[in-house]
């Protein structure tokens, strides 16, 4: 696959996303409405690699990005075209030069419906919805379960606390991006007869804060590992994307006065991404859509 495209009438290169002024992916994002801010899109190129769509002269008409999880898997994430670019190819040729960078990883998206069609031919398939939640937090929060088990804060320094639950949760290790993620991040771990049943992290991004991953083996564990976040941000604004389409996760989202703002697709190419087992963990809250 060519390191350059044409399109009308001037030719697009590839060129490393961290070679790139941050100020040119914030307003490619922008105008295409994403709420990343430039530091989250500096955090983004630490945690993963990407490639933008540049003219001659420096302009930035799209991006792409990939994060590794070890040698066989990796998401994909921020493949955005701007709007003068977009329907002339670029997006195919961004996912070409992707797919050639990754291997022969099986790969992940969460896709706009936008995008869907594309990713479709480009053999993805699709395995489930994402929900993105948010909204200004609104006090008191919806009466809770009973907690089964403690909950506490856990410090940036244990990450290795909840690194072997997120694995068997997501289905691959994800050790490295949990320390970046940590980076000012306020983490609480739940733990029932001694042993880690479930964490979650509130970090800012976007428009205020977004709370995940969050893991647990049910939905009481997630509400209480979501509500211990919220309640710090009454007033303020929070958002949580998750694959509970129904149960009491996803009623304690609606009841928490949070809006059901947006919805993408998670869609796969090789193995299957989504792997639930009951009474298993299980990532309720992503870490974004880009991330998973």
């Amino acid at each position: 696959m060519g390191r350059t495209v044409r399109v009308k009438s001037f030719e697009l290169a590839a060129k490393d996303v961290n070679d790139v002024d941050v100020k040119l992916l914030h307003a490619l994002s922008a105008g295409v409405g994403w709420p990343h801010r430039p530091k989250d899109w500096d955090f983004l190129r630490r945690a993963g690699h990407g490639i933008v769509a540049v003219d001659g002269i420096g302009r930035v008409f799209g991006s792409a990005m990939w994060f590794p999880y070890g040698r066989e898997f990796a998401t994909i994430g921020l493949v955005i075209t701007s709007p003068r670019t977009q329907a002339q190819g670029t997006g195919r040729w961004l996912m070409e030069q992707v797919f050639e960078r990754c291997g022969n990883r099986n790969l992940s998206l969460n896709s706009t419906d936008a995008a869907y069609h594309l990713y479709l031919s480009l053999g993805f398939t699709k395995e489930a919805t994402v929900y993105q939640w948010q909204g200004e937090v609104v006090s008191p929060l919806p009466p809770v379960p009973a907690l089964d088990g403690e909950l506490s804060p856990l410090s940036t320094d244990d990450i290795e606390a909840i690194a072997a639950l997120d694995e068997r949760a997501f289905g691959a290790n994800r050790h490295k991006l949990l320390a970046l993620l940590s980076e000012g991040a306020s983490i609480f771990v739940l733990r029932r007869g001694g042993e880690t049943v479930g964490y979650s992290m509130k970090r800012e991004f976007g428009r205020g804060h977004v709370i995940g991953p969050i893991v647990a083996s049910n939905d009481c564990d997630a509400i209480h590992l979501t509500a211990v976040h919220l309640k710090d941000l009454a007033g303020r604004f929070a958002r949580v994307d998750t694959r509970e389409q129904t149960g009491l996760f996803a009623d304690f989202l609606q009841q928490s006065r949070l809006g059901m703002q947006d919805t993408v697709t998670t869609m796969s190419k090789g193995r299957r991404f989504l792997n639930r087992k009951e009474n298993e963990p299980w990532v309720y809250g992503l870490a974004g859509h880009a991330l998973s």
